[in-house]
């Protein structure tokens, strides 16, 4: 059996979010995903639009992507943060791995509410820089 071609897919890069840090550059925030099915389409399609609202502190000047996707044989909803520059951990997230577009976080989310996974998010995408 074939399996089924991803659902419901944007690329990354997408801007979702645009603020000045304190220098007067822009924080640019990118979202995307690459799901396999439909499971978790509503519930990305409500992260991306709340991503778009966030707002960075004034001292946030680190660009970064969020993509949500998921994998094979797993029912979690996979997130990667990824900051042009490295930043501190932030509890709840694996990495940071080296990967060429910079620095990459990655959470899992199950059972978890809208509200806690945006919050989570949020955390990461604000993670102070290093």
């Amino acid at each position: 059996m074939l399996p089924k071609p991803p659902v419901g897919n944007r690329p990354s890069g997408r801007l979702a979010s645009a603020h000045n840090g304190h220098r007067g550059g822009a924080t640019a925030i990118s979202a995307g995903h690459q799901l396999l099915s439909d499971t978790w389409t509503a519930d990305v399609e409500n992260l991306e639009r709340a991503i778009g609202r966030f707002k960075t502190g004034p001292n946030v000047e680190n660009n970064c992507e969020v993509v949500f996707f998921e994998i094979v044989g797993d029912e979690q909803l996979h997130c990667n943060v990824t900051h042009r520059h490295a930043t501190k951990t932030v509890t709840g997230w694996a990495g940071p791995g080296d990967v060429p577009g910079g620095f990459v976080h990655n959470r899992r989310f199950g059972n978890t509410s809208q509200n806690d996974m945006i919050r989570h998010i949020r955390d990461m995408v604000c993670a102070a820089r290093v």
